[in-house]
């Protein structure tokens, strides 16, 4: 199987997984994951934990139902659920011998490449030291526009980051189905994510979750592109590593072929563009042959970027063609696009760089 393959293992659990519907932490399972981390760290295995359910576990305490809390609300919930989750997590698991620590990213953590690297770099100071690191969203101070949203893309994000052999993202469900919850419809592997497998997806959520399947078609896609297998897996059980090492009833999904450099893998892998050109045929045939993105086939700018943010590049027919970190703000090229390159100075006043998007800072998808 896929996971003895790997050194690194991430785990994404679930809120549903570990509190119960009345909020109260399921902690005869937690003893049995950690039981099971225990006998991945014995084959000298690295993990790292994404874990939901401080919001759940702040709700309980303060008697509130989670159901009916607003954003600004949950986020002073979440300041108190932290503390209960963590005393959770560090109690069942100091019982079995193992250490843990507490990470809080927000979006911009991941989203900008100086924090992104900084965030990989305490991960790997706290695995050197024996260490489990439990992250989790930083709910206190994100907001609707500038937040995950949901831990399988907070989860895929770190898994590309910190350069995971393996994202286990542990469900209530054993897998994709073609059919929802029909066993017989279980697809096992999943090589390619295509329109055809995007169709299985629903967006049916659970008590707590915040995100369906689709999010985790999502996740997916990032682990694929970063070159690290991801599975979607039942996690109700007890000891559900060693029961999806087992019975390995789940689906599987593998890396793409395509090698890329830490710097593209941490483009593609973005999950908030901030907005994107639309750009003619004989643009997207240059870009096809390795070639940078020019003013010349730029026909539309969409959203308001600046210089270094991360863009999308689309076809005529609306379709992402790549994904690429812009040059130039969106107010700039809104000036320059359909022109050639020698009027750039001319146009905004001052020297700089001739292309939309360098070919080193992009990635087809």
């Amino acid at each position: 199987m896929y996971l003895d393959k790997s050194k690194k293992v991430l785990i994404k659990i679930g809120s549903s997984l570990i509190v119960d519907k009345k909020g109260k932490p399921k902690r005869k399972w937690l003893a049995a994951l950690a039981d099971d981390i225990k006998f991945l760290i014995k084959q000298k295995k690295e993990i790292i934990i994404v874990s939901s359910g401080a919001i759940a576990m702040g709700s309980k305490y303060l008697k509130l139902k989670r159901n009916e809390l607003k954003l600004d609300k949950s986020q002073a919930v979440s300041s108190i659920g932290q503390i209960e989750l963590m005393n959770f997590y560090k109690k069942i698991f100091n019982g079995k011998g193992i250490k843990v620590s507490q990470i809080l990213l927000t979006l911009d953590d991941t989203e900008q490449r100086r924090r992104s690297l900084n965030a990989k770099r305490t991960i790997d100071n706290l695995l050197s030291m024996k260490v489990i690191p439990i992250v989790n969203e930083n709910d206190t101070t994100a907001t609707s526009e500038i937040r995950y949203g949901d831990n399988d893309r907070l989860a895929s994000r770190v898994a590309q980051i910190t350069g995971v052999d393996c994202l286990i993202l542990f469900s209530d469900v054993d897998g994709l189905y073609k059919k929802e919850n029909d066993a017989n419809k279980l697809i096992k592997i999943v090589k390619k994510i295509d329109n055809k497998v995007e169709k299985f997806a629903t967006n049916k959520k659970n008590y707590f979750g915040s995100g369906g399947m689709k999010t985790k078609l999502e996740a997916a896609k990032i682990c694929q592109y970063a070159g690290c297998y991801m599975v979607i897996a039942n996690g109700t059980y007890l000891n559900p590593i060693k029961n999806l090492i087992k019975k390995n009833n789940c689906t599987w999904f593998l890396p793409l072929s395509t090698k890329l450099d830490a710097r593209k893998k941490w483009i593609i892998g973005s999950i908030s563009p901030k907005g994107e050109v639309l750009v003619d045929e004989g643009a997207i045939n240059a870009l096809k042959n390795e070639k940078s993105l020019l003013p010349a086939g730029v026909k539309k700018v969409t959203g308001n970027f600046s210089k270094g943010d991360h863009i999308l590049i689309k076809k005529n027919d609306g379709k992402i063609f790549a994904r690429g970190l812009s040059s130039f703000s969106s107010s700039e090229i809104e000036k320059i696009k359909g022109l050639h390159t020698s009027n750039i100075k001319k146009i905004l006043g001052y020297s700089s760089k001739s292309e939309i998007i360098h070919k080193d800072d992009m990635v087809k998808v």
